[in-house]
């Protein structure tokens, strides 16, 4: 039996938040879409996510105005992230950085890198350079430490060389 979707008798900001963001493969949607993932299938090939799953999420996302869906190249549809959705950065930020902390035996996967000075993102999103709060459409996605090999997806491969967060990445 699948659980519900809301939290009945929560009223709190947090239940309602999580009715948007807190199924399961969710966050790495959004993840993946700050990537630059755009398209049904590049979610798909990267994330390994069954298609019916994918499309339940996107349509949560895009229904709450997280994403939203835009006609693409070659007659595919894309999904963008809009400003909701943008401001949800901090949250995979935090997430992403507390699991690189606990789960993370070899460092970071990926690192975050401010496009305009070359810092390092500290975890409380700052610049360690300029000190600056770093927007993600000024971050670079890198390697890091606890990298490995990539998976044969266009995605993976795609992010073994700095990617800014937020321009696309088209497999097709």
């Amino acid at each position: 039996m699948a659980l519900p979707k809301d939290y009945a008798g929560q009223r709190c900001s947090l239940s309602r938040a999580l009715e948007i963001v807190g199924e399961r493969w969710t966050l790495l949607i959004l993840r993946d879409a700050f990537f630059g993932v755009r398209r049904f299938g590049d979610f798909a090939a990267h994330l390994g996510v069954p298609r019916a799953v994918l499309t339940d999420r996107l349509e949560t996302l895009r229904a709450a105005g997280v994403l939203a869906e835009t006609p693409g190249s070659h007659g595919y549809s894309e999904y963008v992230l809009t400003d909701k959705g943008v401001r949800l950065w901090p949250v995979v930020r935090d997430l992403t950085s507390w699991g690189d902390d606990y789960y993370s035996a070899k460092g970071p996967r990926r690192i975050f890198q401010h496009a305009q000075d070359a810092g390092m993102l500290a975890p409380d999103g700052t610049c360690t350079i300029c000190s600056s709060v770093v927007p993600p459409s000024d971050l670079l996605v890198l390697p890091g430490p606890g990298y490995d090999e990539p998976s044969d997806d266009f995605v993976s491969k795609t992010l073994t060389t700095a990617h800014r967060l937020l321009e696309p990445i088209r497999g097709h």
